[in-house]
Order: structure tokens, then sequence, then C-alpha cells
């Protein structure tokens, strides 16, 4: 099977999805979707199961589902915890960072005085890897138009 350009220069387009889906439209469903995907492609790699937890802790938190948010960033960060700040072109360590500020929240919170969900963002440094996610967002609002659909 050949790979596309987006493989050959390192980036799955699965990956390049998931961090549209985590910064943009703020999906955090699909985000587990298409990482889910790459994650069993990759040979179950620990770093992508990571943040795929994070975007699933996320998903929890925004359903009222605070046990499983602390239970999945818990587990996020067990598994990101000793890859360099800058794996992935993202910024790995501010998003460790907010992972675990986001956990201590929620494990501070209660049911009288919840904490209210917020979103995060991965940072992205890698400015190729930028302009991918830029393309893909392009590519998905033009669809969107074609289809009629209001963004």
């Amino acid at each position: 099977m050949k790979k596309s350009e987006n493989e050959n220069k390192g980036y799955s387009p699965l990956y390049v999805q998931f961090l549209y889906h985590f910064n943009y439209d703020r999906d955090y469903f699909e985000c587990h979707e298409v990482l889910e995907e790459l994650w069993l492609e990759e040979g179950r790699d620990p770093l992508y199961q990571g943040l795929l937890q994070v975007a699933v802790a996320l998903y929890h938190h925004r359903n009222e589902n605070e046990n499983g948010a602390r239970k999945l960033f818990r587990g996020a960060l067990e598994k990101i915890t000793h890859y360099p700040g800058d794996a992935l072109g993202i910024d790995l360590e501010k998003l460790k960072h907010e992972a675990a500020v986001y956990l201590e929240k929620l494990e501070g919170s209660s049911s009288t005085t919840p904490y209210p969900f917020r979103d995060l963002n991965i940072v992205i440094k890698d400015s190729y890897l930028q302009s991918l996610v830029e393309e893909m967002e392009r590519k998905l609002e033009e669809k969107q138009m074609e289809d009629g659909e209001i963004k």
C-alpha cells in the first residue's frame, strides 16, 4: 500500500484529523474514533493512547461524568509523562501540565461545587503539521458549504 504524502513526512492523516477535532471543532468523541484507529495501526503506542485518553477525559467531563474524566486523565498522564516535551510536533509538555492541572481541579471538586468544563488546546509546534491541520479545516468547510450545512 502506498503511503500518502503526509505519512511520508511522518504525520498520519488520522493524527492530523485528531488535532483538527481536538483544537477546532472540539469533537472529542471523533478524536477518540480517529486516534484509536491510528493507535491500533501503530502497534498500540502508549503516546497515542495517552492523547486519546485526554480527549475522552474531556468528553466525559463535558457530559458531567467527573469520575470517568478523573480516571482517564490519570491514565493519560501515566502514559504521556515519559515522552519528550515536543513529541509528535506538538507542545506535549504544555499539554501534560494542563492535563495535570485539570485533574487537580477535578479531584478538588465535589457534587456541590463541581469544576466547570473547559476545553484544552494542543499547541502545534511544527509549522508543517499546523499547515496540514489548517488545510483539513479548509477542506471540511468547503465540503460543508457544498453540502449546504451551516457551521
